[in-house]
């Protein structure tokens, strides 16, 4: 049985579109995990979630923090931090992540141009290497279809997954679970 949960927060600038996969074994991950908006960033919280990171991130980032300051921000205010991953991307691409050292092994995390991926209860690397691997290699592709590609190509087949893509000004998001 698979325990992991695994993320990637990214966006399509020429696009302008923002987003978040999230695979795990919980129920309705999709309610906690993943948020983003329009032309300010994408945000993942998980392991021991909290749950203020979502809307608390995407405010900082609507003032124009970096995703660094973001995560440097919510994590030095967080007494929980060590229990936390954190992937942030803003809304000029710039990748930041954070596992807190308490996290169940394996976690980690990596960052590129566009994409925090972050995952935890893993057996390796592997996993958030392929999320990252994938995504690099699927440009061309609607971030939705990106994310999604990420997830199907994780190496550990679907369980309970979450997709949350927004584009331009739209005012909601579109949550996909298959």
């Amino acid at each position: 049985m698979i325990v992991a949960t695994y993320s990637i927060a990214a966006c399509d600038l020429e696009a302008s579109e923002w987003g978040v996969a999230v695979q795990s074994k919980f129920l309705a991950v999709g309610s906690i995990v993943p948020w983003a908006e329009p032309e300010v960033g994408a945000i993942a919280t998980q392991a021991y979630a909290n749950p203020t990171y979502g809307p608390d991130g995407l405010a900082l980032l609507r003032e124009g923090l970096t995703a660094r300051d973001v995560v440097q921000r919510l994590v030095g205010a967080d007494e929980g931090r060590d229990h936390r991953q954190l992937g942030v991307v803003d809304r000029h691409g710039a990748a930041a992540a954070y596992t807190g050292s308490e996290c169940m092994d394996w976690a980690g995390q990596r960052t590129g141009a566009g994409y925090a991926a972050q995952g935890n209860i893993l057996a390796g690397a592997d996993t958030v290497d392929a999320l990252a691997e994938s995504f690099e290699a699927s440009t061309g592709q609607s971030l939705a279809a990106r994310l999604l590609e990420c997830l199907q190509n994780d190496g550990l087949g679907l369980h309970q997954h979450a997709v949350n893509a927004v584009a331009g000004n739209e005012a909601a998001t579109d949550n996909l679970g298959y």
